[in-house]
């Protein structure tokens, strides 16, 4: 049995979809205050698919969907780097306190191993490209804090406590079912919303700042890694592809996907906000086996499908 926090979510249900595809026993954590229920309706696996409705924060709650797991991907967070400028003692309260409850409960309940889902924020706005695992963090955010605090309590229980633990990196995770219309939400499903409405795209600043955006396929596969690679446990991972993009980039892209022309609207900049990011991937190719296969543009492409049947089907 594998457990997924936050498995309704968007990162959360692919990996959950993937796990089932797999043929494996599935347990959803999730309290559905960003994640869906419908997120969960893959189709196949059902009857291998439980979900429990809770919260991270509520140690019995962990507790209890724990009991008999072997892996925990832990995915529930409050995301967002502006969210947790507007609430940093949200961002403290889940991916800290909730982080901490999960690594007590997986240590009571005889877990293998915790697969955590970190942040290239923790890096900061370091000028050196690309970001190495070696490199000092210096985060910006209190959301960078909070993922790089969970990074320390994973590889400390699995020094203490004997709980194998793993951090991954994720670097600007995109994909279907990501949401587009949160004041919160990210770049990529933004823009192809405003796309699709044939309305100017925000760019936050002059739109130069680029990042290393991640198909979720991706980073689904890095997960997976993850779990049964030997020889990593209390190891932190970039999970990246090694490219980086720019907005300006994006908007590019889409019209030429898109086949038409789209205004951009820019705006000041956002408070805790990087100017770049780039991960080096050769820690997770030589230790994981990790290899993006899904290139940006085509991971793009699928994107924009997804979110045009859902709009068009509306």
């Amino acid at each position: 049995m594998d457990l997924v926090t936050g498995g309704a979510g968007f990162i959360g249900s692919h990996i959950v979809e993937r796990l089932l595809r797999n043929g494996a026993r599935v347990r959803v954590l999730d309290n559905f205050s960003t994640g869906h229920r419908k997120h969960l309706e893959f189709g196949a696996g059902g009857d291998r698919l439980e979900v429990i409705e809770g919260d991270i924060t509520n140690l019995k709650t962990v507790m209890e969907a724990a009991k008999g797991v072997e892996v925990i991907f832990h995915q529930a967070a409050q995301r967002s780097v502006p969210r947790s400028v507007d609430d940093p003692l949200g961002a403290n309260e889940n991916n800290v306190n909730g982080t901490l409850n999960v690594l007590v409960a997986a240590q009571k309940s005889g877990v293998r191993r915790v697969v955590y889902a970190s942040s290239s924020s923790a890096y900061g706005d370091r000028p050196d490209l690309p970001k190495r695992e070696d490199q000092t963090p210096a985060p910006i955010s209190p959301y960078a804090v909070s993922k790089l605090t969970g990074e320390y309590y994973c590889s400390v229980w699995s020094r203490l406590y004997g709980v194998e633990t793993v951090s991954l990196r994720y670097f600007n995770v995109f994909g279907p079912r990501q949401d587009p219309a949160s004041q919160y939400a990210a770049v990529i499903p933004r823009f192809i919303l405003s796309a699709l409405q044939r309305a100017p795209l925000e760019v936050h600043g002059d739109g130069l700042q680029s990042r290393d955006f991640t198909y979720v396929d991706n980073v689904v596969d890095a997960n997976l890694l993850a779990a049964k690679s030997d020889g990593v446990s209390g190891e932190t991972f970039n999970v990246g592809c090694g490219n980086r993009v720019s907005l300006m980039e994006i908007i590019k892209l889409l019209e030429e996907q898109l086949g038409y022309q789209l205004d951009a609207a820019h705006t000041a900049s956002r408070a805790g906000d990087v100017r770049h990011t780039l991960a080096d991937i050769t820690k997770a190719k030589r230790l994981l086996g990790y290899v993006p296969i899904v290139e940006f543009a085509d991971g793009l492409r699928q994107t924009v499908k997804f979110f045009t049947a859902k709009f068009l089907s509306r």
